[in-house]
């Protein structure tokens, strides 16, 4: 197992943490509440024996089951060899007392007196304007740092980089956020641009959705056969790991394990990550990779915002990136739960009167109001 510095702390973190939003389940279904929980216990003292020192849970993981589960399997002594980072529910937030409530409720769930790395979840505008600064969350925070309930905060993070440059610059309480980051997602959410961002502000930077939920450890074929010409012979979640190990910036990443089998390979893959360790001719194998996956794009949105506001509240934009995710990565399951897990019933592609009214906006002269029943039809 390798191990980096954790921003400005005196500590250092394996590359590898393990994340406990899709620990193993009774028939398989993913992130339900029926946890297998013995196999859970196994991989993660299994991991934690071979290096693993960075364990990541949430208050929603698994309904609400994954901190019960962790909590049981850092019994035995096992809670001393690891830093544990959860995370308050931001969402449900409704006064400044919920902060107390629910960090007290994490505690007794997790068999501990505190917690390490405690994070405000799934921050976005709405979130950090509407209930963070508004509750105080930030002021409560600073109280639950000084009584020694959690030891470092931070946050993670879904909204675009302009929203993180804000919220990383506006308290010095944070010592590190978490990010989505993969090789296709440079430009997207915080990007490339926050993770230099946040590390040149001494912020520890937690990668997760290294592989996309999955989604770059089993590509489509034409993506599989140009990884099956790389001459290291690397499968393609190792490659993806490895871009992600090969930048300074990045101080650990999650990998949402869910078999022994997927442990056991990401553990090897950790023991030789390292910075730079890519050569020229691996990152232009990750770019062929990435311009195979936007050949697959199928509306040519740039995500310029020109067509908005719709006058009947469609959110043009975000409906056709859920739909050329669905294309992209052969995976309509996903971009179909995002449609409607983000997408209020208004703003869907369902809502729109074929007004045409941005048609004459788009620089890219897509037809839109022709798009739009094709994309409800898929992901309705």
């Amino acid at each position: 197992m390798q191990y980096r510095t954790f921003g400005k702390l005196d500590w250092k973190s394996s590359v590898l943490g393990f994340g406990c939003m899709r620990l193993p389940t009774m028939g398989g279904q993913r992130g339900s509440a029926n946890i297998n929980e013995p196999e859970a216990i196994r991989m993660l003292r299994f991991a934690i024996d071979h290096g693993v020192n960075y364990v990541d849970t949430a208050y929603p993981y698994h309904d609400g089951k994954s901190e019960l589960v962790v909590g049981k399997a850092l019994r035995d002594g096992y809670r001393d060899k690891v830093r544990l980072a959860t995370k308050l529910p931001t969402w449900l937030v409704k006064a400044p007392s919920d902060f107390d409530r629910y960090l007290n409720e994490q505690l007794a769930k997790l068999e501990t007196d505190h917690i390490d790395f405690y994070l405000l979840h799934s921050l976005n505008k709405a979130t950090w304007t509407n209930i963070v600064l508004k509750q105080y969350l930030l002021r409560e925070a600073e109280r639950a740092l000084a009584d020694g309930r959690i030891r470092h905060l931070g946050f993670s993070f879904h909204d675009n980089y302009e929203c993180f440059a804000e919220i990383v610059n506006t308290s010095d309480l944070f010592a590190f956020c978490q990010i989505q980051y993969n090789y296709m997602d440079i430009e997207n959410q915080a990007g490339t641009r926050g993770l230099k961002l946040a590390a040149d502000k001494g912020l520890a930077v937690v990668v997760m959705e290294p592989l996309m939920g999955g989604r770059l450890a089993d590509p489509p074929p034409a993506m599989r056969e140009t990884i099956a010409g790389d001459p290291a012979k690397r499968s393609p979640a190792q490659l993806a790991f490895e871009w992600i190990w090969d930048q300074p910036e990045v101080s650990a990443v999650l990998s949402g394990m869910s078999t022994m089998d997927q442990v056991v390979d990401n553990l090897q893959f950790a023991d030789t990550a390292c910075v730079a360790k890519l050569a020229e001719v691996d990152q232009g194998l990750i770019a062929r990779i990435r311009e195979q996956y936007k050949a697959r794009v199928t509306i040519p949105c740039t995500q310029c915002g020109y067509c908005m506001p719709c006058p009947n509240g469609v959110n043009i934009p975000v409906n056709f990136d859920f739909f050329n995710y669905a294309h992209t990565y052969d995976d309509v399951g996903a971009a179909r739960f995002r449609y409607h897990f983000v997408l209020k019933e208004e703003e869907r592609a369902g809502a729109c009167i074929d007004c045409d009214t941005c048609e004459e906006l788009c620089p890219q002269h897509i037809p839109i109001s022709d798009w739009m029943p094709k994309v409800a039809a898929l992901l309705s």
